[in-house]
């Protein structure tokens, strides 16, 4: 799917206020570590089912044999976004001044729109704190980046990749 499909999609399934189902919330938890499962539950339901979807189409992609810290990666890889406390419409504000203007230029200060263009070194941070694998911890921070610029395996990078973008 396009980047911009990709967009509209996680823009019209954000609107929706329903938390994941109980099995898809189980199933989360059963992959993820004490410290990941606090993050976990401060997450946005829309940001949770995301993440449900992504996780478990790296599970099929890898044909059912993904490590616990490539679930947790796939689970927990958007958690930065917590610390800006932007809702949907912000969100959507804050990815189109990104597209317009210069990352650098629009991280510079410390706020809220700062704090979610830099999500993913945030995300990285909070997973360290929290205890999480190596593997989970690199992913949040690499999952914007370009291929160029993964520490991950290829393929357990490119099927992470793949199943956010989808």
């Amino acid at each position: 799917m396009s980047s911009v499909g990709h967009l509209v999609r996680r823009f019209f399934g954000s609107l929706r206020p329903s938390e994941p189902s109980a099995s898809d919330e189980a199933w989360a938890i059963s992959h993820l570590g004490r410290g990941e499962v606090v993050l976990w539950r401060r997450m946005s339901n829309a940001d949770r089912r995301h993440a449900i979807g992504v996780a478990r189409r790296v599970d099929v992609a890898l044909r059912n044999d993904a490590s616990t810290a490539v679930l947790a990666a796939a689970l927990l890889h958007d958690v930065g976004k917590l610390d800006s406390g932007l809702g949907t419409f912000s969100r959507v504000a804050a990815t189109v001044l990104s597209a317009a203007f210069r990352r650098e230029r629009l991280t510079r200060r410390d706020n809220r729109l700062a704090r979610y263009l830099r999500h993913d070194e945030i995300g990285a941070a909070l997973l360290t704190a929290a205890g999480s694998d190596p593997l989970t911890v690199a992913w949040a921070r690499e999952h914007h980046r370009a291929p160029s610029g993964w520490t991950l395996p290829p393929d357990l990078a490119a099927a992470l990749k793949s199943a956010d973008d989808d």
